[in-house]
């Protein structure tokens, strides 16, 4: 049986990405020129050209504001999952105050498109070693899957001793969430992220699908992830420099090219359909384990 990758989208706009975070003001979002909704129809085009239904984490706040954009990712057959509410990182909030904001994204994305929501994605993928409290929250608030801790060293973000593959969590009350990270390669003893954002515009496009090709290899679905901002050279410069300029700006010509490479030479879905699959395989190897452990006497 082949193995299918999850393809993943995280809408947000251009100016509320971490890496201009102090030049926009969250009480200024309102005023900016959104580009989401073009930005989107270009990821839906893609999708729609190469025949794949993907996973488009959605930041609240954009739903709130602009909820046609999230109606037409549902209408196109594509899974509508939670980014949060306010793109806050999750260090930065108290627990209440994350769980108010994973609670309202979800309401408020489950009554835009009418299906429950099973899916997160932090911010930044701010699930760190100082945050591993959110996964409880997560679950006790009906996520049934959480896509943000990164096994990576990071300045911002990530858990480099965390699993690399799909696991699942325990909270402390008993509740479960499943864990589906964004793929690394190991090399040279360390997880090196390949498939996504900054990762994904800088590396070549076939060393990326290579090393897609070697999780899939070792029998595990890989995840790839980006930004609808992330297709627009287009849009508004900032005056930044240095490493948040390049993690912002590089590449963003090339996103789209490379993105049809990958969704011509591999096979993708949604996280969550990922998600459900290894769940049944998970029941079907323990229910044959079971049967398998009798015997006669």
């Amino acid at each position: 049986m082949s193995v299918q990758n999850a393809m993943t989208c995280d809408v947000e706009d251009y100016y509320q990405v971490e890496n201009l975070a102090g030049l926009v003001a969250r009480e200024d979002w309102p005023t900016m020129d959104s580009r989401l909704a073009a930005n989107t129809d270009r990821v839906l085009e893609l999708f729609a050209d190469a025949g794949v239904r993907a996973t488009f984490f959605v930041l609240g706040w954009c739903a709130e504001r602009e909820p046609e954009v999230v109606r037409r990712v549902a209408e196109a057959g594509h899974e509508v999952a939670s980014h949060g509410y306010a793109h806050r990182m999750i260090a930065e909030q108290t627990p209440e105050e994350f769980r108010a904001d994973v609670r309202r994204a979800k309401a408020l994305l489950e009554d835009i498109v009418g299906q429950p929501v099973a899916g997160y994605r932090a911010p930044t993928f701010s699930i760190t070693e100082r945050t591993r409290w959110a996964a409880g929250v997560l679950a006790e608030e009906g996520y049934r899957y959480d896509s943000s801790i990164f096994p990576i060293r990071h300045d911002r973000y990530g858990i480099p001793t965390a699993p690399r593959f799909l696991h699942a969590l325990e909270s402390a009350n008993g509740h479960q969430l499943v864990e589906l990270p964004p793929t690394t390669v190991r090399l040279l003893g360390a997880n090196l992220p390949v498939a996504g954002g900054g990762y994904l515009r800088l590396l070549p496009v076939r060393l990326v699908a290579a090393a897609l090709r070697r999780v899939n290899r070792e029998g595990h679905p890989a995840v790839v992830y980006f930004h609808p901002w992330e297709l627009d050279p287009e849009q508004p410069r900032f005056p930044v420099r240095g490493l948040r300029r390049f993690r912002h700006y590089v590449g963003l010509a090339r996103t789209a090219g490379k993105l049809r490479h990958l969704l011509r030479t591999l096979e993708f879905t949604t996280a969550g359909a990922v998600v459900e699959r290894w769940l049944a395989e998970r029941r079907q190897g323990s229910g044959a384990a079971s049967s398998g452990s009798g015997g006669t006497g």
